[in-house]
């Protein structure tokens, strides 16, 4: 599923894949996104992601201008897995610094204190944040009240699990098409409570009108 926010701020739902995104990767993305191309989207200013394989280098063919921001939220959750239970809640109280910096220097140093801390007992947590660094700073040519818009994927989350609670009252589908089917009436029903636009988003227009003046115009 691909979630758009238009120009108003409004939610839009742009469409529904079947495919093993995780086993295909990038050739898996790259048929979505040119088949978004071909219907008709002609650009997208920023794509926040949960760590999707493949999925950087196919918007990077489709749409080469586009920015790739990675899922805060999720690159929390995956730095988690490294951490047993008695050390999570101080191990997350260090990690906010990194991405509640209010400039990239901050981030920068708010990162190298975390790595001398941490790093003896959990090396892979620097790693994850250093590798993915790239796609992780995008949101800090954006002020503090509209980064958020930015840099959580909460909407599409909230999307797959009302899908989710669809699924389960079928226990067996005679084939693709019927999936297709019930997922499109049901994503039709939610999209019907989007009725006003996402916070802060006009704060978030003068930004995209500034950083991208050719792309953008209010």
């Amino acid at each position: 599923v691909v979630l758009g926010i238009d120009r108003e701020g409004e939610k839009q739902l742009l469409g529904l894949w079947i495919g093993e995104a995780e086993t295909e990767g990038a050739k898996f993305w790259l048929k979505v996104l040119t088949d978004l191309k071909n219907r008709g989207l002609k650009d997208i200013l920023i794509a926040c992601c949960d760590g999707l394989k493949g999925f950087p280098q196919a918007i990077e063919a489709v749409y080469p201008q586009t920015q790739v921001q990675l899922c805060i939220v999720h690159l929390m959750r995956n730095c988690m897995k490294y951490v047993p239970w008695k050390d999570r809640k101080a191990v997350a109280k260090d990690l906010k610094p990194i991405y509640q910096a209010a400039t990239l220097a901050e981030s920068e140093a708010a990162l190298d204190a975390f790595a001398e801390k941490w790093d003896e007992a959990y090396p892979a947590i620097s790693q994850i944040w250093i590798r993915h660094w790239e796609h992780v700073i995008p949101i800090f040519d954006y002020p503090m009240e509209i980064r958020r818009v930015i840099y959580t994927t909460n909407a599409i989350e909230s999307l797959n699990r009302s899908l989710r609670k669809v699924i389960k009252t079928k226990a067996v589908f005679p084939d693709e098409a019927a999936v297709c089917r019930l997922m499109y009436l049901a994503m039709n029903n939610i999209a019907k409570k989007w009725n006003r636009p996402i916070k802060n988003w006009r704060a978030a227009l003068s930004h995209f009108a500034i950083l991208f003046p050719e792309r953008f115009a209010i």
